[in-house]
């Protein structure tokens, strides 16, 4: 895999990240499904993830920014999974309304999972980490660009809504109205 190919491909997954991030926002907004801290730090996990293919969108690839996103879908990981463990009970309804039938939640650790295996089958083209001494980083074409700024824009749009629903105190574990917008 050359250079090129590696860009577009982190410029594809900085797609993927950015119709996740969403998803969760506008069911936030259609359904008013406010999340809850576990679905907020889900979220969050999701905007870390995007770090390594900015930098290498950015920078070029380097193994140090994949493994920046190997560290935030391990981490996301855990926090969906935390959240499927707490509703896995026979006769728990779960959180929030179920796509396809399972919950963000599910969903989340499933991409989290999935991340986590493509990242680790994308560190297997070393091709990619080859650099002319000469050539500095490489120019991100528009298609890159884009996915880096729309990222960028619907992470600003979830912390502002977070900000919305928490205020500056702690989230409420069911939340029900946007705290900031209730005073």
């Amino acid at each position: 895999m050359t250079r090129a190919s590696a860009i577009t491909l982190n410029a594809l997954s900085l797609y993927a990240v950015a119709l996740v991030l969403a998803a969760a926002f506008a069911a936030q907004l259609l359904l008013h499904e406010l999340p809850c801290p576990l679905c907020l730090l889900q979220r969050l996990q999701f905007a870390v993830l995007a770090i390594g293919p900015i930098l290498n969108v950015r920078f070029g690839p380097r193994p140090s920014h994949y493994a920046l996103s190997l560290l935030a879908a391990a981490a996301g990981a855990a926090f969906s999974t935390r959240q499927v463990l707490l509703h896995i009970m026979p006769g728990d309804a779960g959180y929030g309304t179920a796509l396809f039938g399972y919950h963000y939640y599910t969903w989340a650790l499933i991409g989290f999972a999935t991340a986590i295996v493509l990242l680790a089958a994308i560190l297997l083209f070393d091709r990619q980490f080859e650099q002319d001494s000469a050539a500095g980083p490489p120019a991100p074409g528009a298609f890159a660009t884009s996915a880096v700024w729309l990222v960028i824009a619907l992470t600003a749009l979830n912390v502002v809504s977070t900000l919305l629903e928490c205020g500056f105190g702690a989230c409420a574990d069911n939340p029900v109205a946007y705290e900031l917008l209730n005073r």
